[in-house]
């Protein structure tokens, strides 16, 4: 059987391939280069993890972004049955950009279930990241029919969220089952 797939999105310079690496960093077949030049990327990396699940990491989109990255991301988007949730990354510094909105728009056409991830919380001021927060939580509830409602907030540095995103790609696969409360 096809092993269900998560994959990872965002603008160039997010931190995707920052991000996937501190989330898998006690998986070793999961082995991710980080570039200092954004735009790295130029190919969907696919990425076993374990007899678990598949982790794709997508090109970032806008700066540098392949040319035939709009073809590439929809085919796979539209024809993947085995992908069970794809995660947006938003810069935690400049919030949702004109980009941001392009491929959320994509997503919520296409009827893929995602999920909103805050990158390089360290970096932002309490007050920006706090506006930041705000500014998507009202656009998710606005505007959007399939984004999870939770907006995680990580930072690949510090490891700050990591932990609790890790658990909830285990939950989507099905690798943490949920325990009821006694």
């Amino acid at each position: 059987p096809l092993l269900l797939q998560v994959c990872f999105i965002g603008r160039s310079n997010v931190g995707k391939s920052s991000l996937i690496r501190a989330l898998f960093s006690l998986s070793p077949e999961v082995e991710v280069r980080v570039s200092k030049t954004p735009g790295h990327t130029k190919k969907m990396n696919f990425f076993k993890v374990g007899k678990y699940f598949t982790l794709v990491d997508m090109p970032g989109y806008g700066y540098r972004a392949p040319q035939d990255f709009v073809e590439m991301v929809e085919a796979y988007l539209q024809e993947r049955r085995n992908l069970k949730r794809t995660f947006l990354l938003v810069d935690g510094v400049v919030g949702l950009q004109k980009t941001d909105h392009i491929a959320v728009e994509m997503l919520e056409e296409f009827g893929i279930p995602y999920v909103m991830v805050l990158t390089k919380i360290d970096r932002a001021s309490r007050g920006l990241l706090l506006k930041n927060v705000l500014e998507i939580q009202e656009f998710v509830k606005e505007r959007t029919q399939g984004c999870f409602p939770q907006l995680f907030l990580v930072s690949s540095l510090e490891f700050s969220g990591v932990h609790l995103l890790r658990c909830f790609v285990a939950h989507v696969t099905g690798n943490l089952p949920a325990v009821e409360a006694s």
